[in-house]
């Protein structure tokens, strides 16, 4: 009798011990993470449910770089100098289309250094990672070194880029260039504690600058390109796994949107300097993302069941599917802009832009070659086909291009033509826009882009 007493009070202490034991457990491995982390941990658990739900994505197969963008790149990177710079030179000198005699500035330096990342170079791999991890450390210590408020990182006036783009233009291709820098980083790089924190500096000096309208203000002879610029760099910060303010990110794209009328299929030049071509593709970029994840969305649920095989890409079968009223009419409006956009590809009126080439036209054609390839489809091989074919015709003996009018600059033309016919190698980041863009810019599962190419 007293066996059996002992051996039942044995597991009785032996369960109590069970029971509280998960208990404890539960409390200190979920209740405090839960509080830690407060609404991001359901939110990224929903997320990944949403990405889990997904189709197979097919990313387009990137082709091998070409001998005469290879020559390209060996010009641009012979073009540096010692300390790691490029420079575009003044706009009160264009005609001078040497890279060693002009002023290094952190805006083209930023744009040549995006131009080796493009082409799979890192800070730790690739022939150039040398000039890479160069333009790289003159950028930080750039920033670092710019004390004054507001939002330049520079003291640096009269730059091409700066005259015809904007004033900002050096912020915001710098904080491009190190929101794509960072993730390819090992985090023991000495470089890498840095790099973060010159990003972040960078993006709150561009968010504190955006205008009410959400552009980046005057200031140049085309500041809608520099707005655009403003808003890929708040997508590719995003990307990298900082917070954006979604308002300023969605701001950004509604300006740029804002200047193309889905119905006349023409865009408002007022703020490109009378050219249609810097404000269409500028629009045209901004949707982008928005396009393809409105794209997605519909697909995924057609495949799920939730709506017809011949359903339309519209705000209705986006609020059934869950989308909320407000992002549904902005992803529907997006992809009818960018359906309209492509079908104006082969206008040859629209491609001259300013009438001849400049770094403007060049800009202009990247930012399309960036749209097509976030939102996929056919579109994609035919316009880089003809980039491709159209830019080779025009490359100088040395390798490098240069600009006939306003951005003559040999360096920043480069950079500008080098990355259009190479953007599908960035496919992956790319498209990361468009994942961020279905969860209404406030994505938490920052892509973790592999160096490996």
């Amino acid at each position: 009798m007293k066996r059996h007493s002992f051996f039942c009070t044995l597991v009785m202490t032996c369960l109590g011990l069970i029971v509280l034991g998960a208990t404890i457990t539960s409390g200190v491995q979920q209740g405090p993470l839960e509080q830690r982390l407060g609404k991001r941990a359901s939110k990224t658990r929903k997320s990944r449910t949403k990405v889990s739900q997904k189709a197979p994505r097919q990313l387009p197969v990137a082709a091998p770089i070409s001998p005469f963008a290879q020559k390209g790149i060996d010009w641009l990177v012979e073009a540096q100098h010692r300390s790691g710079g490029w420079g575009a030179g003044s706009h009160a000198n264009q005609q001078n289309l040497d890279p060693s005699r002009v002023q290094l500035d952190p805006a083209t330096t930023a744009f040549s250094g995006l131009t080796l990342l493009r082409a799979g170079q890192t800070a730790t791999k690739g022939k150039y990672r040398d000039s890479l991890r160069k333009a790289a450390n003159y950028l930080v210590e750039t920033v670092e070194r710019y004390h004054k408020p507001g939002p330049r990182i520079t003291d640096i006036t009269g730059t091409q880029p700066q005259a015809k783009l904007g004033q900002l233009v050096d912020t915001t291709l710098t904080t491009q260039f190190l929101a794509r820098f960072l993730p390819l980083l090992p985090l023991q790089d000495p470089l890498h504690e840095r790099t973060d924190a010159a990003l972040d500096k960078c993006l709150h000096k561009l968010q504190i600058a955006q205008q009410p309208n959400g552009s980046w203000g005057a200031g140049g002879w085309a500041p809608v390109l520099q707005s655009s610029l403003g808003c890929t760099a708040l997508e590719l910060a995003q990307a990298a796994g900082k917070e954006i303010d979604s308002k300023k990110l969605g701001l950004a794209r509604k300006y740029q949107q804002g200047n193309f009328d889905n119905k006349t299929g023409k865009a408002n030049a007022a703020a490109g300097a009378g050219v249609e071509l810097y404000a269409f593709s500028g629009a045209q970029r901004a949707s982008a993302g928005q396009a393809r994840a409105a794209e997605e969305l519909v697909r995924d649920a057609k495949r799920r069941g939730d709506l017809a095989e011949d359903a339309p890409v519209n705000k209705q079968n986006l609020q059934k599917i869950g989308v909320n009223s407000d992002l549904a009419k902005n992803l529907a409006a997006a992809n009818t802009a960018a359906q309209a956009q492509a079908r104006r590809l082969n206008d040859e009126t629209l491609l001259r832009g300013f009438g001849n080439n400049g770094g403007e036209e060049f800009l202009s054609y990247l930012m399309t070659s960036e749209s097509l390839i976030i939102t996929g489809g056919d579109a994609w091989e035919e316009w880089n086909s003809k980039m491709n074919s159209r830019l080779a015709k025009i490359q100088n003996p040395d390798g490098s291009w240069n600009g006939h009018h306003c951005i003559s600059s040999p360096v920043f033309c480069t950079a500008a033509v080098l990355q259009c016919i190479t953007t599908d190698r960035d496919a992956e980041i790319l498209i990361q826009v468009a994942d961020n863009a279905a969860q209404g810019g406030m994505a938490k599962n920052a892509l973790k882009i592999s160096s490996k190419r």
